[in-house]
């Protein structure tokens, strides 16, 4: 009787054994299904704007659309303004906000005590948040109304605002990555600690570095609403004269755009397209980068 009470129980238990691990497997395959699902909805966007992009930019991308300035009339001619313009201002504009953000994460990452780096991050957190053209709004009041002048430096300084907590944040988390153990040795080496940070963190978290700086500098390139309060645009051709407008790749598509002539819309999605290809050259040849150190 007892060998027919115990035979039974391991039976059910079997069973139960046997329910729960189906269970677990059709949980588990439910949210690897979602979680395909999820990784789709984040690469299917992207993908339609590239393609659609590409589909209209494409055929309006030409030489001509980036040697020659806009024609006196407004139809014809390309964008040679707003490429040289984006050349120039945001370059600068990562002179500014690249070291000082770096420096900034050293800092908060390294040396500051954990109370002045909770505020640090905050702040750059809350700024990451603050919509473009507050920005474009603010470095107006300061660097535009003063002088009575549209001017590009005015637009530098309103994308380096935008690029620095980006930079900041990015750099933080690299740092924080590189293992305590490789700080550790360098000091027992008896290297002082500045030295440490640059030869040993600084160097591991470089790959992480670059990508933030990548990213900060693709949407620097991007922003219009910051320039339309800063540097306006300019049809004429500016190169170096920083207090006076200036075109950029992102005004010239939001002008062309806007206008109901064909030509010109054309123009807006060579532009576009111009844009979209820069930015994915930055993306690939900064990850290139990246792997190959982690080859090395």
């Amino acid at each position: 009787m007892a060998a027919a009470v115990a035979a039974r129980a391991s039976i059910s238990d079997r069973l139960t054994g046997v329910s729960a691990g189906r269970r677990r497997t059709t949980v588990d395959r439910t949210m690897r299904t979602l979680s395909f699902v999820a990784a789709l909805l984040c690469v299917v966007p992207l993908g339609a704007v590239l393609v659609f992009v590409a589909a209209k930019g494409l055929p309006a991308l030409s030489l001509d659309l980036i040697t020659k300035g806009p024609k006196a009339l407004g139809i014809g001619g390309g964008a040679a303004n707003a490429v040289l313009g984006t050349l120039q201002m945001v370059p600068i504009a990562a002179l500014l906000a690249i070291p000082s953000g770096v420096l900034g994460a050293i800092y908060v990452a390294e040396f500051g005590d954990r109370r002045l780096a909770r505020i640090v991050r905050f702040c750059a957190d809350v700024l990451v948040g603050i919509p473009s053209i507050l920005i474009g709004i603010f470095v107006f009041t300061f660097l535009v109304l003063p002088f009575k002048q549209f001017n590009a430096f005015a637009g530098s300084v309103a994308l380096a605002i935008i690029m620095l907590p980006v930079v900041m944040r990015t750099t933080e988390e690299s740092l924080h990555l590189v293992p305590n153990s490789l700080r550790e040795a360098s000091l027992a080496l008896g290297v002082p600690m500045w030295r440490t940070v640059l030869s040993v963190v600084l160097r591991t978290g470089l790959p992480g570095i670059l990508t933030g700086s990548m990213l900060a500098f693709a949407r620097a390139m991007g922003e219009t609403a910051p320039l339309l309060f800063t540097a306006l645009g300019s049809r004429l051709i500016n190169v170096g004269n920083l207090g006076q407008p200036m075109d950029a790749l992102p005004l010239f598509i939001y002008t062309n755009a806007r206008e109901p002539i064909e030509a010109l819309n054309e123009q807006a999605w060579g532009a576009a397209a111009l844009l979209l290809l820069v930015v994915l050259f930055i993306n690939i040849a900064v990850r290139a980068r990246s792997f190959g150190r982690r080859i090395g």
